[in-house]
């Protein structure tokens, strides 16, 4: 998108002092998140920053809100507080339940000089194993949390060595007088801003270096293709500590707009709340959110008003749906489910992003409705993405991600030589720009395979490079995808493929077909693997090819019979879909399937439990 796309946008004006007269992204040269928080606050004063809603003690919740000059006071004090005992380049690891005071933390440690690492409170349940992980890892000199999760925290670390352990300060803690002996730290654009630990699921998280460069730009490469402007106001109930919801309290910063904030649980308990919280919120103008495929889904079956409560959607500009795969249906119930309430139906865009960019790497455009082609299984199975009837049996849909931001660039490419591909090839997503981390902390090996990449041959015509640093780096993203006609389709991941005679079969596919083959199976619930025939069970002497195995989790109130016959059901489906065996189905408990830390399958994970043994003792008859 360059300056004459723009212009047509209406917002031009709002970002003019970013972009040169190519119509390209330009940072001053001492740009840096702090710089844009602290011009903001002397700005906006006593305007509202940042708000949460706090549905813990009350139904309705309860609004606790942080003026720009607020939010200033409480940084700084902070910040003094961790330049008292840490020095510049330090790790500040962020383990503060959600709510303001991880927003204080989390630019507390980066405006004292230090490398945040946002995590999550202890009271995450079934992840302590990750956090322990994370912590030994970064290896933070200070653990910001609060006053009621310092006992958690201080659990946490027994099981690092007594030598390596953080000191542990309480944000809510510090004194607003503790800002008078901070001193401004003098950050260069190209410096760590903060580590963003991915989710991994078999190998130890690692932490993605992000630089005050490659989140300044993502966010306005973020407000560009959402046409937004900087007084844009959004709702979030994501987890701050994840890509998604921490890039949504980062758009403040820069842009001085308002954000409300509220816990995943509160959303989950009633959806209604983010759906009116985006409601009041509208009513002062152009508002925007983003959340994964799953919430589309909750809100459409739980989130519409109570009878007769107002509603009005008109002014929600832009609802980003990723971080999982995006099922068109999900965005087709959403929207029609509030269509009454004045929702556009262009509202809903599909997107597709990653850690390793900071977030985002292509949406659709402003004025698009949400759309999905249909390609043939078979030609698939073959890396070539060829277009065929949604009726046919062989048809997956596909929902397009939209176009490449401004000032990034990806190109579809061979992995084996590194060359670029043709449209409507299939091969791995490689991306460059300046939004893309430097590396992995502490992991030069990872990092060179990962993020040092040369594109070895570019497309003599219609190159998705073009415009790109001849000799520039390129980030190696292990995600399958294709261009067709200008829009990009992410078709899987190269790590979860599954290979069987020869052929490729992508294990999303698979899993839809099981999750629509008995109404015994949880829908969504549902990870397909492929492993050696010799660690079956039940092994065949002498057979060592790859063999499809399927576990699903039991759908609730399944009825007896259905549970029955439920994996000769999905035998019959997946035989006569993909013309695969399977070598085994197993029906576990709710639960059971093991998931990241932002929600997605963790198939890798399953993988490894089932060749433990682990869901034998937890399959359900």
């Amino acid at each position: 998108m360059h300056r004459n796309q723009l212009h047509h946008n209406g917002y031009a004006d709002e970002v003019d002092e970013y972009i040169d007269a190519d119509g390209n992204i330009s940072l001053h040269d001492d740009a840096t998140l702090i710089s844009y928080l602290d011009r903001n606050a002397a700005t906006f004063g006593d305007s509202p920053a940042y708000r949460f809603l706090d549905y813990a003690h009350h139904r309705d919740g309860t609004a606790t809100t942080l003026t720009w000059t607020e939010l200033g006071v409480r940084v700084r004090a902070v910040a003094g507080r961790l330049q008292q005992v840490t020095q510049p380049g330090d790790r500040v690891a962020i383990l503060v339940p959600q709510g303001l005071d991880y927003v204080i933390g989390f630019f507390a440690a980066i405006e004292s000089g230090a490398i945040a690492v946002p995590l999550f409170a202890p009271e995450l349940p079934g992840h302590a194993e990750r956090l322990e992980a994370v912590l030994t890892d970064a290896q933070p000199t200070v653990i910001l949390t609060t006053t009621p999760a310092a006992a958690d925290v201080r659990n946490i670390q027994r099981a690092i060595k007594p030598a390596e352990r953080a000191r542990v300060l309480a944000v809510d803690a510090v004194p607003d007088s503790v800002g008078t002996t901070f001193t401004p730290h003098a950050a260069h654009t190209d410096e760590i801003a903060y580590l963003q630990y991915t989710s991994g699921s078999t190998r130890a998280p690692a932490g993605v270096e992000i630089s005050h460069r490659a989140v300044c730009t993502n966010v306005l490469q973020m407000v560009i293709a959402g046409g937004l402007d900087r007084g844009v106001r959004s709702v979030s109930w994501l987890p701050l500590y994840h890509d998604m919801g921490l890039m949504m309290a980062m758009i403040p910063a820069l842009c001085g707009a308002h954000i409300t904030l509220m816990t995943p649980l509160a959303f989950v308990r009633r959806p209604y709340r983010w759906i009116r919280a985006l409601a009041d919120e509208s009513m002062h103008g152009r508002t925007f959110a983003a959340a994964p495929n799953f919430a589309f889904d909750l809100a459409a079956d739980r989130g519409l008003p109570p009878a007769g409560e107002h509603l009005d959607l008109r002014n929600v500009a832009g609802l980003i749906n990723g971080s999982e795969p995006v099922s068109l249906g999900t965005i087709e119930r959403f929207t029609k489910a509030f269509a009454p309430y004045r929702f556009p139906a262009t509202a809903v865009k599909p997107s597709y992003g990653m850690a390793e960019a900071t977030l985002s790497v292509a949406t659709t455009a402003v004025d698009a409705v949400p759309s999905a082609i249909y390609l043939d299984r078979d030609e698939l199975a073959q890396n070539r993405a060829v277009l065929i009837d949604a009726a046919s049996d062989r048809a997956v849909p596909q929902v397009s991600c939209g176009q490449v931001m401004i000032n990034q660039w990806a190109v579809i490419a061979d992995s084996a030589d590194g060359a670029e591909l043709r449209d409507g090839q299939i091969g791995e997503i490689w991306l460059h720009g300046d939004n893309i981390g430097t590396g992995y902390w502490g992991r030069a090996h990872e990092t060179e395979v990962v993020f040092k990449n040369k594109l070895q041959k570019r497309l003599e015509r219609c190159s998705h490079a073009d415009g790109a640093a001849p000799n520039g780096m390129w980030l190696r993203t292990g995600d399958l995808g294709t261009f067709l006609n200008g829009q990009l389709y992410i078709t899987g991941r190269t790590k979860d493929l599954i290979i069987i005679d020869g052929r490729n079969h992508y294990p999303q596919d698979i899993e839809a077909t099981v999750s629509a083959a008995s109404t015994a199976v949880r829908s969504g619930y549902v990870t397909a693997f492929s492993v050696r025939a010799d660690d079956l069970p039940e092994a065949t002497p002498g057979d060592t090819g790859e063999k499809l195995v399927v576990v699903a989790e039991r759908a609730a109130r399944a009825s007896r019979e259905a549970k029955i016959g439920v994996a000769e059901s999905v035998r019959a489906a997946v035989s006569r879909v993909h013309s695969l065996p399977i070598a085994e189905v197993l029906l576990v408990a709710a639960g059971t399937i093991p998931r990241t830390t932002s929600g997605k399958l963790a198939r890798s994970a399953a993988r490894q439990r089932y060749l433990a043994g682990d869901f034998r003792g937890r399959t359900v008859s």
